[in-house]
């Protein structure tokens, strides 16, 4: 017990006094244990001891190191999802012939011929377009010259018509390709296995269209 306590009483004195020691000495004679800081003599058993003294020289102790950021895990450093693909750009026309709508890519279709009884100017029937004395004779208005009436002209005329188109709304543009994806789903159930490539391509457009779809 007195030679434990020695030596915590050497411990403690040494940060005490300002010095900062490394290597004490273990010296034995004659039955006694000293602890010391300087060798021992020759008459004593020597046996040297290295402290390991973790504090600064100067007595002030040493700051507490700065931790690592904050992991928040994976999902911090995964990349962003990638932008929602932009709806395709489709118009909502109507056709000059019938009024009969449908869907287009092109808000601008071109110009077509179109008999002139068509467009519902003239009603008059049959009898009355070829039975008059003055009734066309043939469909080619270049050789009808003078001759007809309005009933005539409505039957075997042919005008220019040009269907009208407006652009369709975020909405309806999903819910044409949501029908256009169900019929096309429909027709590649019912085809045989050597008409199913223009339907599996056309199935591969729609669903990637519909991804801006959300």
């Amino acid at each position: 017990m007195v030679r434990a306590g020695c030596l915590a009483l050497l411990l403690l004195a040494l940060p005490a006094a300002g010095v900062r020691a490394e290597t004490v000495y273990k010296c034995v004679a004659n039955g006694q244990t000293i602890y010391q800081q300087t060798p021992c003599t020759k008459q004593q058993a020597q046996q040297v001891i290295q402290l390991v003294d973790s504090a600064p020289a100067d007595g002030r102790v040493a700051p507490m190191p700065t931790p690592p950021p904050r992991d928040n895990g994976a999902a911090d450093d995964a990349p962003p999802p990638p932008p929602p693909r932009p709806l395709p750009e489709l118009f909502l026309c109507v056709r000059a012939t019938d009024g009969k709508s449908y869907t287009s890519s092109n808000g601008h279709p071109d110009p077509y011929v179109a008999p002139f009884g068509v467009l519902g100017v003239a009603n008059n029937p049959l009898a009355a377009t070829y039975g008059s004395q003055n009734a066309a004779v043939s469909s080619f208005p270049e050789l009808n010259r003078g001759k007809g009436n309005a009933g005539a002209v409505a039957t075997s005329n042919y005008v220019w018509v040009q269907d009208q188109c407006r652009p369709m709304s975020a909405a309806e543009t999903c819910q044409a390709l949501r029908d256009q994806n169900d019929s096309n789903q429909k027709a590649i159930r019912n085809a045989f296995k050597s008409e199913r490539a223009p339907l599996d391509a056309k199935d591969a457009m729609l669903r990637s269209q519909l991804q801006g779809c959300g």
